[in-house]
């Protein structure tokens, strides 16, 4: 007998602001323990804009966040809940915030802005530290007057 493995779509993005000296990214930290970008299920017939917008308001009060156009990535893994394996698909946007007020959800117990380099240590997993090093040097590649 083969185990069945649920698949499951989430939607998220990597927030950031310009701040004084460096960009500042957004992590949260989750009541598993481990910190990330804000993201979560894909609902109904959501699109993936819609439903990252949504567990953004959600998860972090933040209501002015604008996508970069041009980000687009997904990382897969995989997970256990219970006795289930579960195949996870996430697919992140890039989005920039004019404010760095949040308000957390219940599902977090912390939030941080960090620069680059300390958001890249703060990350739990190799491929959302990944994802934060493709977001950081397309930032990079973007020029000022382009913003």
């Amino acid at each position: 007998m083969t185990a069945r493995v649920k698949k499951e779509k989430s939607a998220g993005a990597i927030i950031f602001y310009r701040g004084e000296a460096d960009l500042e990214f957004l992590l949260l930290h989750y009541g598993k323990g481990h910190w990330e970008f804000p993201k979560g299920h894909i609902e109904g017939k959501e699109t993936e804009r819609e439903t990252l917008l949504r567990e953004l308001e959600e998860e972090t009060g933040i209501l002015d966040a604008r996508l970069v156009p041009g980000f687009r990535h997904e990382i897969q893994y995989f997970f256990t809940e219970g006795k289930k394996t579960i195949s996870k698909t996430a697919i992140f946007y890039l989005a920039e915030s004019e404010s760095r007020d949040v308000r957390l959800s219940f599902e977090h117990s912390e939030f941080e802005w960090l620069s680059f380099e300390k958001a890249l240590k703060k990350l739990s997993f190799p491929n959302t530290r990944e994802l934060l090093r493709k977001a950081n040097a397309f930032l990079a590649q973007k020029s000022p007057s382009n913003s």
